[in-house]
């Protein structure tokens, strides 16, 4: 099992806009590994890894017993929203309603390279959602009004984990520094 240490809200790599995946190599089939095993121990219904320290868009979810990831994925969304409960693992133990399209259908590829189209509603839908938003700097908070942000935001200040460091990440031996190239 290789379960790594998520970046908790605050760490720049939250805010910073993955990069594409142009390798589908060995290297990315350990980094779906890590995000799944990782998100499971959470446990969690998704994981990107912006999550895990590393700039590359993927993401992992298990959403009513679909395991999956997604690489590169693009998103056609519902016009019909809906507002729910959301929480996220770089925020522990808080969750705050939330604006989401109803429905996506997400395109992208898996860690073999091969096309994929990812299509669900309601949970599945957000969890999907909510993982690009990481891939592209955006925390859910983000998608709130001013006002619902504002106690989001006071009730981040007040949780037990803020201001804790950013863990120590080792540069990458690969050639690649763990960056797409």
């Amino acid at each position: 099992m290789a379960v790594k240490p998520i970046r908790l809200f605050g760490d720049p790599v939250l805010r910073t806009p993955a990069e594409p995946v142009k390798d589908f190599d060995k290297e990315l089939r350990q980094l779906v590994k890590d995000l799944t095993d990782t998100m499971i121990d959470a446990p969690g219904v998704g994981l990107a890894a912006p999550q895990l320290g590393v700039g590359l868009r993927v993401f992992t979810y298990y959403v009513d017993d679909r395991l999956g990831h997604v690489v590169n994925p693009t998103l056609d969304l519902s016009d019909e929203q809906e507002t729910g409960d959301e929480g996220c693992l770089s925020l522990p133990g808080l969750a705050f309603p939330t604006p989401r399209s109803i429905g996506v259908v997400a395109k992208g590829f898996n860690m073999h390279g091969e096309p994929i189209t990812l299509e669900g509603t309601d949970l599945l839908a957000r969890c999907v959602q909510h993982e690009t938003d990481h891939l592209d700097g955006i925390i859910f908070i983000d998608r709130m009004d001013a006002e619902q942000r504002k106690a989001a935001m006071k009730a981040i200040r007040e949780a037990e984990w803020f201001g804790e460091p950013a863990p120590v990440v080792k540069d990458s031996p690969h050639r690649t520094l763990g960056k797409a190239i």
